[in-house]
C-alpha cells in the first residue's frame, strides 16, 4: 500500500549543539533520547499489532 502518503511530512529537527554541554548534560542527555527510543518502539509495537488484526479480519 502507501502508507507513507497518508503520513504527515515534517521536517527533521536540527541536530542539537552539543559542545556547550558538560558530561554530566550529555549523561542526562543519552538518557533522555534511550527513554524516546524505548516509547517509540513500544508504539512501534501497538501500531504493528492493530495493523497485524486488521490484516488478519479482513483477509478471513
Amino acid at each position: 500500500m502507501f502508507d507513507d502518503e497518508l503520513d504527515p511530512k515534517t521536517k527533521k529537527p536540527a541536530p542539537k549543539n552539543l559542545e556547550p554541554m558538560s558530561l554530566d548534560e550529555l549523561t542526562a542527555y543519552i538518557s533522555e533520547l534511550e527513554a524516546e527510543i524505548e516509547r517509540t518502539k513500544v508504539e512501534i509495537e501497538k501500531k504493528q499489532a492493530h495493523q497485524d488484526a486488521a490484516s488478519a479480519f479482513f483477509k478471513s
